[in-house]
């Protein structure tokens, strides 16, 4: 495990890319329409940076933490009539995702934006991020039965681009995307663009963190063909 732009990392023989705080800093629209939802069913307990530590998992595993049990349906209906709403206000696309997602595509790996937002969401975001002139496959929530970490959705997501573990990295920004990692036998490479430090990426055992995709994109070798 280490950390900084000092390092060379090899090529990897596939790509398969966290969303949200890796490439995109979408928190400002998610974060409000949690709020939001959960203050309409009356918890006014959530403050942002709890629901922000919640993020990563399926909606319902976060809405979980603030919503009973039994008004969980009710909740994620109203968050997924909301969000398309404000989907877009504050986005941010962070700083060197779009360039190594382009060199990528230049030396020919396959890549895909594996995500546990909801699949049309992703392909929406993707699109208007750009993202989709390089990585046309992009697999969410609901377009499979199941959600990262499980091993099941990652087979899945290699055999959708002709890939196979060995080689392949993910690169994301949480203990979700490291245990995808360990679960399926990846590589993982981590940014600290979301809500965990260097040290809590290293800690919950990814492969290599670093501060910015930046920095990861001078440490990865990547040839053009």
């Amino acid at each position: 495990m280490t950390s900084g732009a000092t390092i060379q990392l090899p090529q990897p023989t596939a790509i398969l890319w966290d969303l949200d705080g890796t490439l995109i800093d979408q928190s400002a629209a998610i974060i409000r329409c949690y709020r939001e939802v959960i203050e309409e069913m009356g918890d006014n307990q959530a403050d942002d940076d709890a629901i922000r530590r919640s993020l990563g998992g399926v909606m319902a595993a976060t809405m979980g933490l603030f919503v009973e049990a039994d008004r969980m349906d009710e909740a994620c209906k109203a968050f997924r009539l909301r969000f398309p709403e404000i989907m877009f206000d504050g986005l941010i696309l962070l700083p060197g995702g779009k360039e190594l997602i382009e060199r990528a595509y230049k030396a020919r790996i396959p890549q895909v934006i594996f995500t546990n937002k909801h699949g049309d969401t992703a392909r929406k975001l993707s699109r208007y991020a750009g993202f989709a002139k390089y990585i046309p496959t992009c697999i969410g929530s609901a377009d499979t039965e199941w959600h990262k970490p499980q091993l099941a959705l990652t087979q899945h997501v290699l055999e959708k681009i002709e890939a196979s573990a060995d080689g392949s990295v993910i690169i994301g920004d949480s203990p979700t995307d490291i245990a995808v990692a360990k679960n399926a036998g990846l590589a993982c490479y981590c940014v600290a663009t979301g809500a965990y430090s260097l040290n809590e990426l290293l800690d919950a055992g990814a492969d290599a963190a670093f501060g910015s995709l930046i920095e990861l994109g001078q440490a990865i070798k990547l040839l053009e063909l």
